[in-house]
C-alpha cells in the first residue's frame, strides 16, 4: 500500500501576504512567518487544495504526489 504525500509550492513572489492560505488550512499546515506563509507541518497535509483554490494570487500550488509502497 502507498502513502499520499502532498508538495505545496509557496511562490513568495506573487504572494501578498493575505493570510487567506494560512486561515483556510484546517489542519494547521501553514503559518505566516514574517510576511509569507511558510509550511510548518507538512506531514499533516492532506491535500485538500483549499489553501490554493482560495489564494486570489494565484501564489500556492498543491499537488499529491505517491510514495512507493514498503517491500
Amino acid at each position: 500500500m502507498s502513502k499520499k504525500t502532498a508538495i505545496i509550492e509557496i511562490k513568495k513572489e506573487w504572494c501578498k501576504s493575505c493570510v487567506i492560505c494560512v486561515e483556510a488550512c484546517s489542519r494547521g499546515v501553514l503559518e505566516m512567518k514574517g510576511l509569507y506563509p511558510e509550511i510548518v507541518d507538512l506531514e499533516k497535509c492532506t491535500a485538500c487544495g483549499m489553501c490554493e483554490i482560495l489564494c486570489p494570487d494565484f501564489a500556492i500550488t498543491v499537488e499529491k504526489e505517491e510514495e512507493p509502497a514498503a517491500k
